[in-house]
C-alpha cells in the first residue's frame, strides 16, 4: 500500500435500473472505503451510449485522495462494480455501474490490465465534460494538455446536465 496520499481521477456510468442512486451509493462507497477520500463530484450528465443499442447513460466524474497504487484502486474499483450488480457481457455493453480509473497524479503507466491515463479519455466528452467541471486545470500528461483544452477539442454537444 502506498503511504502517501495521491490524487486520482475516476469516470462513474450507469444505464441500468435507477442510476442515479447507484451512482451516488457507489461514490459514498469509496468515500468509506479506507484509503480513499472522494474530494470533489462533478454534476450528473445524460449522455448517448457507445456501442450496441441501449439507453442513454448517466455520467460523472469524481477525484479522489488516495492511499493505494493504482492496481489497488483499479482492484478496489472493480469490487465496488462487482457489489452493485455488474455483469460484464458484451464490450460497451448496457451496465448497473461503470468505474473507470483516468487519472493518478501525472502517472504514464501500461500493463495489460491497466493504462492510465484511460486510453480513450481524450475523445470521449462523457468524461472529459464533467471532469473539466472539477479538474480543468489538470494536465494530462501524455497530451501535455489540461482537461479544459482537450474538451475544447472534442464534440460535446450530446452532453446533457441533468
Amino acid at each position: 500500500m502506498v503511504t502517501t496520499k495521491a490524487k486520482s481521477a475516476i469516470a462513474l456510468g450507469s444505464n441500468l435500473g435507477d442510476s442515479l442512486t447507484t451512482l451516488e451509493a457507489a461514490l459514498t462507497n469509496l468515500d468509506q472505503t479506507p484509503g480513499i477520500a472522494v474530494k470533489a463530484k462533478s454534476s450528473w450528465y445524460t449522455t448517448a451510449p457507445i456501442g450496441p443499442q441501449q439507453p442513454d447513460y448517466l455520467n460523472g466524474c469524481a477525484i479522489l485522495s488516495v492511499e493505494l497504487s493504482p492496481h489497488e484502486l483499479l482492484e478496489t474499483l472493480l469490487k465496488v462494480e462487482n457489489e452493485f450488480g455488474r455483469v460484464r457481457q458484451e464490450r460497451w455493453g448496457p451496465r448497473t455501474l461503470d468505474l473507470d480509473l483516468i487519472l493518478f497524479e501525472d502517472l504514464i503507466l501500461e500493463t495489460p490490465n491497466l493504462q492510465i491515463p484511460h486510453p480513450r479519455m481524450r475523445e470521449r466528452a462523457f468524461v472529459l465534460v464533467p471532469l473539466n467541471e472539477i479538474a480543468s486545470d489538470w494536465v494530462e500528461p501524455v497530451s501535455g494538455l489540461t482537461i479544459s483544452e482537450l474538451v475544447q477539442k472534442i464534440d460535446a454537444s450530446d452532453v446533457r446536465l441533468c
